[in-house]
């Protein structure tokens, strides 16, 4: 059973929050006490349903205000698929939380009102889905029961979108009319939508393909530990485990640990305890080497044919996520790049995105929520790939080295 990560995204009060709840709640994804517990706290409509956004706004602030603030994940299965959900705030002030949210998701749902259509910030979390490297969409029409379940409005909302969408970086994009508030062809289809032909959307997103996006790009194994046992029944084993975050690696495989640039061969596989031929993308697995050579925590196993970027100066796009302090041209930061942490300087800030009309204006200053793309060059070289490319090893975070936190998410766009 595969596994789908998806964000929900759009404007403030398209129901984005009753959508998760509703999925959750007609695919019999609740639990008993949360059910309880979830119609104590509702407000009842006439059919006595419970306020299913309950399920998603779980902070205090959230539910007085009716709105989303944090990013909420929310755990499901059906017989067909496994799910993990990322509820992200429509507002332009937690642009930081929607792209946390994003950063591991391989679909993301863009809901529409249908009374107002596409509006300025259904854009704006487009184009952040795409600039995320997101490459399936969703685009779901909600409140189709508030205009009478109008055909042509929801077609002339899906050209709309199509005129604006076509320059961005998507391989699919599907359009579904629903009603959230009534589960209206969401799990499952409603005869007010007899024009329409496709799938409900909990049906789409048990059917549609994402795996292949991984297995595309090239092999990456970040070493997060080399194993060694120190013991008199394994005083020769020395494996590197890590997560596969892409592409697929065999036994016999030349391969080389960057950024030294060593090179060696597969010997063994391991996950769980057994030897495998092949590992693929996502696999967790213990890799063994035919040599004995330098390999740390940090360093990226990759095939020789296909192997990363080394280098230190990048030209990369950052999320600004720190609310006190703004990033100023020389600030110096670590930059973490999977399990490896390097210095770094913030050399120049090219330019930033202004969020509301989605133009690049020059940069003074970036503060938070802000995205912009800077200079940087780090202090040793790293094994990256441009972020187009491969997302898992063309991303990184930067942190303050005074106080820790995490300042910024960052792509890599350029790397010499």
């Amino acid at each position: 059973m595969n596994l789908l990560r998806f964000i929900t995204a759009g404007s403030v009060d398209d129901g984005k929050s009753t959508l998760i709840g509703r999925l959750l709640y007609d695919s019999n994804a609740i639990f008993e006490d949360q059910l309880q517990a979830m119609r104590r706290a509702s407000r009842f409509s006439d059919t006595d349903t419970p306020d299913l956004a309950i399920l998603t706004d779980g902070l205090k602030a959230e539910r007085e205000q009716g709105i989303t603030i944090d990013v909420a994940y929310k755990y499901f299965s059906t017989p067909r698929r496994k799910f993990i959900i990322a509820d992200a705030p429509g507002h332009v002030q937690y642009t930081r939380n929607m792209v946390t949210g994003a950063s591991n998701c391989d679909l993301a749902i863009i809901l529409v009102d249908a009374r107002n259509g596409v509006v300025e910030q259904t854009r704006r979390h487009t184009y952040l889905t795409s600039l995320l490297g997101i490459r399936h969409l969703v685009v779901a029409v909600n409140k189709m029961d508030m205009i009478g379940y109008d055909e042509e409005a929801f077609y002339r909302i899906a050209a709309a979108f199509k005129q604006f969408s076509n320059q961005l970086n998507f391989k699919t994009i599907h359009f579904i009319p629903v009603s959230a508030l009534h589960g209206e062809n969401i799990v499952q289809g409603s005869v007010h939508f007899s024009w329409y032909q496709g799938p409900a959307l909990l049906q789409y997103l048990e059917e549609i393909n994402t795996e292949d996006d991984h297995f595309a790009d090239a092999a990456r194994l970040p070493v997060q530990w080399v194993i060694r046992p120190q013991s008199d029944d394994l005083h020769d084993y020395r494996g590197y485990a890590g997560r596969l975050t892409s592409g697929t690696l065999r036994v016999g495989d030349a391969v080389g640990v960057y950024p030294g640039g060593q090179t060696s061969r597969i010997e063994r596989i391991e996950m769980y305890g057994k030897d495998l031929a092949e590992a693929e993308a996502l696999d967790s697995i213990v890799l063994h080497l035919q040599d004995d050579i330098d390999v740390s925590r940090g360093d990226i196993i990759a095939p020789l044919s296909a192997a990363p970027v080394i280098g230190q100066e990048l030209k990369a796009r950052i999320c600004w996520m720190d609310d006190e302090k703004h990033l100023i041209p020389g600030g110096k930061y670590l930059l973490q790049h999977h399990g490896k942490k390097v210095r770094c300087v913030v050399r120049d800030l090219v330019d930033k995105i202004q969020i509301d009309t989605l133009q690049f204006v020059d940069a003074q200053d970036v503060k938070l929520n802000d995205i912009a793309t800077v200079g940087i060059k780090t202090a040793s070289p790293l094994a990256l790939d441009l972020y187009a490319d491969n997302r898992s090893n063309g991303a990184f975070i930067l942190i303050d080295e005074m106080t820790c936190r995490t300042v910024a998410a960052g792509m890599v766009l350029e790397c010499s």
